[in-house]
């Protein structure tokens, strides 16, 4: 039996389709009554423990009122099902609407409703930190971090990305100082009070749904404890170079601060979270490339660009 098909028997699924196999392989399932999305996670990526972590955190986001997808157990009750193959499944609920844009192409709407959508996704962002606190997580909860080691240590999380094998020495040379520069600011930041805390580390266009007025964040696989900075870092890292890429950080700020405070220091600070996120993702697509393809190239330039404006 196929792993789709022995998770599918596990939901008591009657059908499947095929959405992404960017990380974990995603399929829309039809439970009794009800869509669903079924995730084989990627082998290797994330523990059972890790996995089971993200859906408490996901179960009391829920219940907090927040729209997240919510999991949803197998026929056996549990909520990861591990296959025949060690491969790990599980199911959460299927979110309606659309994402609110895809990378690399141009956003929809007009400049004024992108503008009143990056203020309800700020906004959203917030509340999720803020229901995040208030939060008693229990004993045994894991999930991988996004602090100063994570981003910046001798092991980043999303591996050592200055050992992109596409950089030239000189740019080489270029992104190891700007990490050390950026690893003494993060290092002030953090000793005067940067907020820290669970935070969904990922929050693309393509991971925050757009269903009317709601807005929903789904893909929680990268959540870990981190700044919360980066949350919104992620949000504008797909904007750079748009006309109106200033308007919409100011959008996604104000409705930051609609829900909860932040600092002007934290904000002055978003530039280098950015470049972070370049420097994360200049690592994570190294193992992940295809034979033919220069995206390991790609994310090496946005890094090598962003550490130069950073560097001034």
């Amino acid at each position: 039996m196929s792993e789709l098909n022995e998770a599918l028997a596990a939901w008591g699924a009657t059908d499947s389709r095929f959405i992404k196999g960017r990380e974990n392989a995603v399929y829309e399932i039809t439970l009794p009554g009800a869509r669903a999305a079924l995730r084989l996670h990627r082998v290797g990526y994330q523990s059972e423990a890790a996995i089971r972590s993200e859906l408490i955190w996901m179960t009391g986001v829920a219940e907090a009122g927040l729209s997240v997808p919510a999991p949803i157990p197998a026929l056996s009750g549990e909520t990861v099902v591990t296959l025949s193959t060690g491969r790990l499944a599980t199911v959460v609920s299927w979110v309606d609407g659309a994402p609110i844009g895809a990378s690399g192409e141009p956003l929809p709407g007009s400049p004024a409703d992108q503008v009143q959508v990056f203020h309800a996704v700020g906004r959203e962002i917030a509340r999720l930190h803020n229901v995040t606190d208030a939060m008693t997580l229990p004993d045994g909860f894991e999930r991988h971090a996004w602090d100063i080691d994570g981003l910046l240590g001798d092991d980043p999380f999303w591996g050592r990305f200055w050992e992109n094998p596409t950089l030239t020495a000189d740019e080489r040379a270029l992104i190891l100082r700007a990490r050390a520069v950026a690893h003494d600011r993060l290092t002030v930041f953090q000793d005067c009070g940067g907020d820290i805390g669970l935070i969904h580390a990922d929050a693309l266009r393509e991971n925050v749904f757009l269903d009317g007025d709601s807005v929903t964040l789904i893909d929680f696989d990268d959540a870990g404890f981190g700044f919360r900075m980066y949350d919104l870092a992620v949000l504008m890292s797909q904007n750079e170079g748009l006309p109106n890429s200033a308007a919409l950080q100011d959008a996604a700020i104000a409705g930051y601060r609609s829900a909860r405070p932040l600092p002007d220091d934290a904000v002055a600070l978003l530039p280098m979270f950015i470049m972070l996120r370049r420097f994360a993702s200049m690592g994570w697509i190294v193992p992940r490339v295809q034979p033919g393809e220069d995206w390991d190239r790609v994310y090496a330039d946005r890094a090598v660009a962003a550490a130069r404006r950073f560097l001034g």
